[in-house]
Protein backbone atom coordinates (compact mmCIF):
# COMPACT_ATOMS: atom_id res chain seq x y z
CA UNK A 1 0.00 0.00 0.00
CA UNK A 2 1.14 3.20 -1.06
CA UNK A 3 2.42 5.63 2.09
CA UNK A 4 0.16 8.74 2.09
CA UNK A 5 1.84 11.59 2.18
CA UNK A 6 0.68 15.05 3.59
CA UNK A 7 2.12 18.32 2.30
CA UNK A 8 1.52 21.26 3.89
CA UNK A 9 0.13 24.23 2.13
CA UNK A 10 1.16 27.63 4.33
CA UNK A 11 -0.93 30.78 4.35
CA UNK A 12 1.08 34.05 3.39
CA UNK A 13 0.96 34.35 7.75
CA UNK A 14 3.52 31.34 7.54
CA UNK A 15 0.71 29.44 9.23
CA UNK A 16 0.00 26.03 8.01
CA UNK A 17 -3.38 25.63 6.45
CA UNK A 18 -5.47 22.38 7.49
CA UNK A 19 -8.79 21.83 5.15
CA UNK A 20 -11.52 19.00 5.32
CA UNK A 21 -9.54 16.50 3.23
CA UNK A 22 -6.24 16.79 5.03
CA UNK A 23 -5.74 13.50 7.57
CA UNK A 24 -5.16 15.92 11.29
CA UNK A 25 -2.46 12.55 11.97
CA UNK A 26 -0.32 13.99 9.05
CA UNK A 27 -0.61 17.20 9.59
CA UNK A 28 1.01 16.83 13.08
CA UNK A 29 3.32 14.69 11.99
CA UNK A 30 4.60 17.23 9.72
CA UNK A 31 4.79 19.91 12.10
CA UNK A 32 7.22 17.80 14.54
CA UNK A 33 8.97 16.64 11.47
CA UNK A 34 9.92 20.43 10.32
CA UNK A 35 10.81 23.34 11.85
CA UNK A 36 7.54 24.99 11.97
CA UNK A 37 7.63 27.24 15.18
CA UNK A 38 4.06 28.54 15.32
CA UNK A 39 1.65 26.80 17.59
CA UNK A 40 -1.64 27.57 15.98
CA UNK A 41 -2.46 26.83 12.32
CA UNK A 42 -5.55 27.96 10.64
CA UNK A 43 -8.46 26.25 8.73
CA UNK A 44 -11.88 27.74 7.81
CA UNK A 45 -14.73 24.78 7.64
CA UNK A 46 -16.20 24.75 11.00
CA UNK A 47 -17.86 20.95 9.86
CA UNK A 48 -18.56 19.24 12.66
CA UNK A 49 -16.90 16.40 11.66
CA UNK A 50 -13.80 18.19 10.89
CA UNK A 51 -13.36 20.03 14.21
CA UNK A 52 -13.80 16.33 15.89
CA UNK A 53 -11.06 15.17 13.66
CA UNK A 54 -8.78 17.58 14.84
CA UNK A 55 -9.45 17.13 18.16
CA UNK A 56 -8.88 13.36 18.17
CA UNK A 57 -5.59 14.46 16.51
CA UNK A 58 -4.34 15.95 19.62
CA UNK A 59 -5.57 19.39 18.28
CA UNK A 60 -6.68 22.20 21.08
CA UNK A 61 -9.32 23.83 18.79
CA UNK A 62 -9.87 27.88 18.93
CA UNK A 63 -11.72 30.26 17.07
CA UNK A 64 -11.20 33.59 16.17
CA UNK A 65 -13.67 36.29 15.03
CA UNK A 66 -11.44 38.60 11.69
CA UNK A 67 -11.57 42.05 12.46
CA UNK A 68 -13.46 44.12 9.05
CA UNK A 69 -13.42 47.41 8.53
CA UNK A 70 -16.99 48.52 8.46
CA UNK A 71 -16.87 50.82 5.58
CA UNK A 72 -15.09 48.52 3.06
CA UNK A 73 -15.68 45.00 4.33
CA UNK A 74 -15.17 42.07 1.89
CA UNK A 75 -17.32 39.05 1.52
CA UNK A 76 -14.73 36.82 0.70
CA UNK A 77 -12.95 37.36 3.92
CA UNK A 78 -14.64 34.68 6.63
CA UNK A 79 -16.30 36.26 9.56
CA UNK A 80 -14.81 33.23 11.78
CA UNK A 81 -11.74 31.63 11.04
CA UNK A 82 -10.73 28.21 13.35
CA UNK A 83 -7.36 28.05 15.36
CA UNK A 84 -6.05 24.88 16.27
CA UNK A 85 -3.38 24.69 18.62
CA UNK A 86 -0.52 22.25 19.03
CA UNK A 87 1.46 23.76 21.80
CA UNK A 88 4.76 23.69 21.56
CA UNK A 89 5.02 23.34 25.52
CA UNK A 90 1.96 21.31 26.83
CA UNK A 91 0.51 21.27 30.59
CA UNK A 92 0.08 17.63 31.35
CA UNK A 93 -1.05 16.03 34.89
CA UNK A 94 -0.15 12.80 35.54
CA UNK A 95 -2.22 11.15 38.46
CA UNK A 96 0.38 10.19 40.68
CA UNK A 97 2.04 13.73 40.55
CA UNK A 98 -1.59 15.31 42.02
CA UNK A 99 -0.46 17.80 44.84
CA UNK A 100 -2.99 18.93 47.22
CA UNK A 101 -2.63 21.56 49.83
CA UNK A 102 -3.72 20.51 53.16
CA UNK A 103 -5.95 24.11 53.13
CA UNK A 104 -7.86 22.41 50.30
CA UNK A 105 -7.53 18.78 51.37
CA UNK A 106 -10.29 19.79 54.55
CA UNK A 107 -12.47 21.49 52.34
CA UNK A 108 -13.51 18.52 49.07
CA UNK A 109 -15.96 16.98 51.14
CA UNK A 110 -17.92 20.28 51.11
CA UNK A 111 -18.68 19.80 47.68
CA UNK A 112 -20.10 16.57 45.15
CA UNK A 113 -18.45 16.58 41.84
CA UNK A 114 -20.93 16.06 39.04
CA UNK A 115 -20.47 14.61 35.42
CA UNK A 116 -22.09 16.31 32.01
CA UNK A 117 -25.05 17.88 34.14
CA UNK A 118 -25.93 21.58 33.28
CA UNK A 119 -23.34 20.91 29.94
CA UNK A 120 -24.46 24.06 28.21
CA UNK A 121 -24.88 25.97 31.23
CA UNK A 122 -21.61 25.61 32.13
CA UNK A 123 -19.87 26.27 28.49
CA UNK A 124 -22.25 30.19 28.70
CA UNK A 125 -20.43 30.80 32.02
CA UNK A 126 -17.49 30.38 30.80
CA UNK A 127 -17.62 32.56 28.29
CA UNK A 128 -19.09 34.95 30.53
CA UNK A 129 -16.60 35.30 33.36
CA UNK A 130 -13.51 35.04 30.06
CA UNK A 131 -15.00 36.17 26.87
CA UNK A 132 -15.87 34.89 23.38
CA UNK A 133 -12.32 36.20 21.99
CA UNK A 134 -11.41 32.69 21.25
CA UNK A 135 -15.14 30.44 21.90
CA UNK A 136 -16.27 31.85 19.53
CA UNK A 137 -20.32 31.42 18.71
CA UNK A 138 -19.64 29.05 15.23
CA UNK A 139 -16.69 26.83 17.75
CA UNK A 140 -19.52 26.69 20.40
CA UNK A 141 -22.25 25.60 18.02
CA UNK A 142 -20.06 22.90 16.66
CA UNK A 143 -18.99 21.62 19.96
CA UNK A 144 -22.35 21.05 21.06
CA UNK A 145 -23.05 19.42 17.58
CA UNK A 146 -20.28 17.00 18.49
CA UNK A 147 -21.52 16.39 22.32
CA UNK A 148 -25.87 16.23 21.13
CA UNK A 149 -24.34 13.61 17.99
CA UNK A 150 -22.26 11.69 20.29
CA UNK A 151 -19.71 8.41 19.84
CA UNK A 152 -22.05 7.13 16.94
CA UNK A 153 -21.39 10.20 14.80
CA UNK A 154 -17.57 10.81 16.33
CA UNK A 155 -16.28 7.86 17.81
CA UNK A 156 -13.84 8.37 20.54
CA UNK A 157 -14.43 11.99 20.78
CA UNK A 158 -17.25 13.68 23.22
CA UNK A 159 -17.43 16.97 24.77
CA UNK A 160 -18.13 16.88 28.62
CA UNK A 161 -18.25 19.16 31.39
CA UNK A 162 -17.87 19.03 35.11
CA UNK A 163 -19.12 20.72 37.81
CA UNK A 164 -18.94 20.97 42.02
CA UNK A 165 -22.40 21.95 43.97
CA UNK A 166 -22.48 22.56 47.35
CA UNK A 167 -25.82 22.92 48.87
CA UNK A 168 -27.61 21.74 45.82
CA UNK A 169 -26.13 24.85 44.43
CA UNK A 170 -23.25 24.85 41.28
CA UNK A 171 -20.24 26.50 42.65
CA UNK A 172 -17.26 25.48 39.86
CA UNK A 173 -17.23 24.09 36.67
CA UNK A 174 -15.72 23.43 32.95
CA UNK A 175 -15.95 21.53 29.90
CA UNK A 176 -13.60 19.73 27.44
CA UNK A 177 -13.45 17.00 25.47
CA UNK A 178 -12.56 12.97 25.82
CA UNK A 179 -10.78 11.64 23.04
CA UNK A 180 -10.32 7.64 23.84
CA UNK A 181 -9.05 7.77 27.50
CA UNK A 182 -7.66 11.18 27.46
CA UNK A 183 -9.71 14.28 28.75
CA UNK A 184 -8.79 17.64 27.50
CA UNK A 185 -9.80 20.86 29.39
CA UNK A 186 -10.74 23.53 27.33
CA UNK A 187 -12.53 26.05 29.98
CA UNK A 188 -13.86 27.00 33.34
CA UNK A 189 -14.60 29.41 35.81
CA UNK A 190 -15.96 29.45 39.78
CA UNK A 191 -18.33 31.36 41.72
CA UNK A 192 -16.60 31.01 44.95
CA UNK A 193 -13.52 31.02 46.58
CA UNK A 194 -11.76 27.74 46.46
CA UNK A 195 -14.23 26.00 44.86
CA UNK A 196 -12.77 26.31 41.11
CA UNK A 197 -9.24 24.09 42.83
CA UNK A 198 -12.04 21.64 44.36
CA UNK A 199 -13.44 21.10 41.16
CA UNK A 200 -10.19 20.38 39.47
CA UNK A 201 -8.70 18.01 42.15
CA UNK A 202 -11.95 16.12 42.19
CA UNK A 203 -12.44 15.66 38.47
CA UNK A 204 -8.32 14.47 38.24
CA UNK A 205 -9.34 11.63 40.73
CA UNK A 206 -12.33 10.81 39.21
CA UNK A 207 -10.53 10.69 36.05
CA UNK A 208 -8.02 8.94 37.80
CA UNK A 209 -10.70 5.82 39.18
CA UNK A 210 -12.52 5.21 35.69
CA UNK A 211 -8.94 4.47 34.31
CA UNK A 212 -8.01 7.74 32.22
CA UNK A 213 -4.31 7.99 31.08
CA UNK A 214 -3.57 11.62 32.38
CA UNK A 215 -5.12 15.20 32.29
CA UNK A 216 -4.40 17.64 29.55
CA UNK A 217 -4.35 21.03 30.41
CA UNK A 218 -3.09 22.69 27.94
CA UNK A 219 -1.66 26.02 28.39
CA UNK A 220 0.92 25.97 31.43
CA UNK A 221 -0.02 28.23 34.01
CA UNK A 222 1.19 28.48 37.30
CA UNK A 223 -1.63 27.07 39.26
CA UNK A 224 -1.31 23.82 37.23
CA UNK A 225 2.14 23.57 38.29
CA UNK A 226 0.88 23.88 41.40
CA UNK A 227 -1.24 20.60 41.40
CA UNK A 228 1.64 19.09 39.86
CA UNK A 229 0.98 19.23 36.46
CA UNK A 230 4.44 18.71 34.38
CA UNK A 231 5.43 20.89 31.18
CA UNK A 232 6.33 18.53 28.07
CA UNK A 233 7.54 19.09 24.41
CA UNK A 234 5.01 18.40 21.64
CA UNK A 235 6.72 15.16 20.52
CA UNK A 236 6.28 13.65 24.19
CA UNK A 237 2.96 15.09 24.27
CA UNK A 238 1.24 13.63 20.82
CA UNK A 239 3.19 10.22 21.87
CA UNK A 240 1.39 9.70 24.97
CA UNK A 241 -1.88 11.33 23.89
CA UNK A 242 -2.03 8.80 21.10
CA UNK A 243 -1.54 6.10 23.36
CA UNK A 244 -4.22 7.24 25.80
CA UNK A 245 -6.38 8.10 22.36
CA UNK A 246 -6.16 4.47 21.07
CA UNK A 247 -6.72 2.34 24.70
Amino acid sequence: MKERIYRPRYTTSGHIFISPRDNPDLVVDAILDSDYNEEFCLALDFDPAFVARLMGSGFLVMSMKQKQDPENSDPDIPEFIMLPKLHLVRSVLFFSDLRIKKSIRSRLSRYELRMNTDFNFIVDRCIAVHGDAWLTKPLIEMIKTIREFGPSFFGKIRPISFGVYRDGILRAGEFGVLVGRVYTSYSGYYDETGAGTAQIILMTQYLQDQGFAFLDFGMPLDYKTDLGASNIDPYSFVRIFREGRDL
